[in-house]
């Protein structure tokens, strides 16, 4: 633990260090939440998905920004406060060590292994007459050269892509390039708390970065509909805020308010994804406009989401009679999903267009093709993970997972929060 971590827990003001089951089961949530956008996506009118049907809705479109205004922003919040965790245990160089090995190695094995199946079911897609085997087009997908110009995606290709695995690039990138100086941002949650507390209003103010970065930089429509350096931002909050005692105590007063302004500014940008130019990346006024308050939005969201879900758990109820063995089992699902959470992401994307490509063809309703890949992808993602993922060593090493016989008892994935210090004292009344 560093030295201002030591100082908070000391005086009873630092880090909430109890374990937050409501982050397992957000993220689980959110990866597995995945599965149904996705395939959303098979029947959108405006994403250039790898299969498509030949009949779409614009039904899609709304019901994928509820999900796009805080989705991936949520995990990335979330890896920011992992990070904090590991940094204190591990210091700088060893932090980056392990990230190096929980997101660099899945990364290099499924963009060898995995990312080339959308891209080559594409081609098929597009064209009945394409007619190339498999292993003829993956030397083609891997035949790559530099391109530094698109940091941190660093390497380009005619059929190159990393494809859903930008939110681990980005990750593996903001982990190594805030190592240096995680623990100075860190010590920054001391300085902001007592502000926050006794202004509340304060923990507003990251909607203006951005609102700033979205607008100015513009909407990346590859990377859900985010600007890739907002998603920075996000990291940052969960590295340097998240999980401090006082801030926490403040996101769980201020949730409904917040989710309600979240909710007026989120409605406040639909016009401008209905009429009027390009919103991800024309210059107009309503573009801007359009653009600045969808990122005011999805932070209120996130903060709304966490204040929400971070609630005290009601010890005298888990005492009950008949409460402990349910609580034991939820725990438990908790953690074995925790634990999936990685694994789970980067085995769902192929999955999901494999059967996409088998499904769209179907003289079916729409609303049957859908439920039928779904089905079949969460079936098949979860069965890869239990049977061919968790149980040998070398699979779990290659999708980030630690070694079974090294695991703690609170099992713990990549995507979610290192184990903590012990507990603070409870945290002094407001002044």
């Amino acid at each position: 633990m560093s030295a201002d971590a030591g100082r908070g827990a000391g005086t009873g003001q630092g880090a909430d260090t109890g374990r937050r089951g409501e982050l397992d089961a957000l993220r689980a949530l959110v990866v597995l939440g995945l599965v149904f956008f996705h395939t959303a996506l098979v029947f959108s009118p405006d994403d250039d998905f790898y299969v498509k049907n030949a009949q779409t809705t614009d039904a899609v479109t709304v019901v994928a920004g509820f999900g796009v205004v805080w989705a991936m922003p949520m995990l990335f919040l979330v890896a920011g406060l992992g990070a904090r965790h590991s940094i204190r245990r591990r210091g700088p160089a060893g932090f980056a060590r392990e990230r190096l090995l929980r997101l660099g190695v899945p990364l290099v094995f499924a963009t060898v292994v995995l990312c080339p199946l959308p891209q080559w079911l594409r081609l098929r897609a597009a064209d009945p007459g394409y007619d190339e085997s498999y292993w003829r087009f993956w030397p083609r997908f891997l035949t790559v050269r530099p391109d530094f110009a698109d940091f941190p995606f660093v390497v380009e290709g005619d059929h190159f892509e990393t494809g859903h695995l930008w939110f681990v690039v980005l990750l593996l990138a903001f982990c190594l390039l805030l190592a240096p100086v995680a623990s100075r941002l860190t010590a920054g949650a001391g300085r902001v708390a007592p502000a926050l507390r006794r202004h509340p209003a304060l923990l507003l103010l990251p909607a203006l970065p951005l609102a700033a970065v979205n607008a100015l930089l513009g909407m990346e429509e590859d990377y859900a509909g985010w600007n890739r350096w907002a998603y920075l931002l996000f990291f940052l909050c969960g590295l340097a805020l998240a999980d401090d005692g006082r801030i926490r105590e403040v996101t769980r007063r201020a949730a409904v308010p917040v989710g309600l302004l979240g909710l007026v500014l989120f409605a406040g940008s639909a016009p401008g994804f209905v009429v009027g130019d390009d919103p991800f990346g024309a210059w107009t006024p309503l573009a801007l406009f359009t653009r600045a308050v969808f990122g005011a939005a999805g932070w209120c969201w996130v903060v709304s989401i966490l204040g929400l879900l971070d609630r005290p758990r009601n010890r005298t109820a888990r005492t009950r009679p008949g409460t402990g063995g349910r609580a034991a089992r939820r725990d438990a699902a908790l953690r074995y999903l925790a634990a999936a959470a990685l694994p789970l992401y980067v085995l769902h994307q192929p999955v999901v267009v494999a059967f996409a490509y088998g499904v769209v063809g179907w003289s079916a309703p729409m609303a049957v093709e859908y439920a039928v890949i779904v089905a079949a992808s969460l079936g098949v993602i979860l069965a890869g993970y239990e049977f061919g993922v968790r149980r040998t060593p070398v699979t779990r090493f290659l999708f980030g997972m630690r070694p079974a016989a090294a695991r703690p008892r609170s099992v713990r994935g990549p995507l979610e929060p290192d184990p903590a210090p012990p507990p603070d004292p409870p945290l002094p009344p407001p002044p």
